[in-house]
């Protein structure tokens, strides 16, 4: 176990800093680590004497790998009061994030997944080295790819977001750099350094990224940018894997083999949310859609099932219901997407 606080939260000179402190589970979120979060951020938006916030982790596996999942399951075996209250909060920092006043910096140093794309995605300044792995793999337990990924994923190129989306596809730094996830690459080896010498002088902080950047090689996914680009603009997910199937291509299989891997409801609810987070106005708009999806899915068959398939027993035999794309039918997508009763809504922070 870690010792200290879930999120160590201080001022150093004029930046605040959050530090997620959970390595041990790969520094997943808690709704106790979101409210302190959104509460250091709160007060610093107005104090005078904080310029900028630096965002990063303790431990050296990864910035964050999503959210507590078993302790989300639990919930959601139960009546899902505290799976609800922790998208709730999630959302609500992922959207001030989004907002927010002042420059924010996040070191998505290692693995940077699901929860943790929710709170590093958002802000304005986002720092990729060579151990970066990204990733939106939430189909492959019964989830859908949330905190903002309708709005991030529907409005990269080539259909690059429904590919992550659906696939669960891991991409690296180069790659992240091509589609804007991360917005500078550093040397792991010069990470302190680099955060030393934004602490002592923040308002440099741009320059300090330009003379730290490194170069982070030929992106991989160029390689398969037209492929994605024709082979996922189909109307809808069986469509897709049509085209993955009958396509010429050891890569187009493998994706279509890892589609199949996946559960069809999470698949279909994921396709939808794209293509309704790529008309979307506004940030709030797309977290209040999130919020009615995981209200529901949470407490799901498939999520409990790919919890306990791919993290509680690891066998990697999920039992989905229904187990075939052909058999998820539209009103089962439209009761996932449906209004929630009055009180229910999320809500940003007033």
């Amino acid at each position: 176990m870690s010792e200290g606080p879930e999120v160590i939260v201080r001022v150093e000179g004029e930046v605040g800093r959050l530090t997620l402190n959970r390595p041990q589970a790969l520094n997943a979120l808690t709704t106790t680590m979101c409210r302190e979060m959104i509460a250091a951020l709160t007060a610093w938006r107005i104090d005078p004497a904080v310029a900028i916030v630096m965002l990063d982790h303790s431990g050296e596996r990864g910035f964050c790998a999503g959210g507590d999942i078993r302790t989300l399951a639990e919930s959601g075996a139960g009546d899902g009061i505290a799976a609800r209250e922790f998208f709730f909060t999630e959302y609500r920092l992922d959207h001030l994030l989004f907002h927010y006043p002042k420059h924010v910096v996040a070191f998505m140093d290692g693995v940077v997944m699901g929860g943790g794309v929710g709170v590093a995605r958002p802000v304005r300044f986002r720092v990729g080295t060579e151990r970066t792995v990204f990733a939106m793999p939430e189909t492959g337990i019964g989830l859908f790819p949330d905190v903002g990924g309708s709005w991030y994923l529907a409005r990269m190129p080539d259909h690059i977001g429904l590919w992550l989306a659906l696939t669960g596809a891991r991409i690296r730094a180069a790659d992240c750099e091509l589609l804007g996830v991360i917005t500078d690459y550093v040397e792991a080896a010069k990470l302190e350094a680099l955060k030393t010498a934004i602490i002592a002088d923040p308002a440099a902080l741009e320059t300090l990224l330009t003379e730290f950047e490194a170069d982070a090689g030929r992106p991989a996914l160029a390689a398969h940018q037209d492929e994605i680009s024709q082979l996922f603009a189909g109307d809808s997910v069986e469509a897709i894997v049509r085209a993955l199937q009958g396509a010429d291509s050891d890569w187009a299989r493998e994706q279509a083999g890892a589609i199949a891997a996946k559960s069809p409801l999470s698949l279909k609810v994921a396709f939808r949310q794209l293509q309704l987070g790529a008309k979307a106005t506004s940030f709030a708009e797309v977290m209040e859609m999130e919020y009615r999806i995981a209200h529901r899915l949470t407490v799901g068959h498939d999520f409990l099932e790919g919890v306990r398939a791919v993290i509680v027993e690891k066998d990697n035999a999920p039992n989905w219901a229904p187990a075939r794309l052909e058999d998820v039918s539209e009103a089962a997508v439209d009761g996932i997407f449906a209004s929630l009763a009055s009180g229910q809504a999320w809500s940003p922070l007033p």
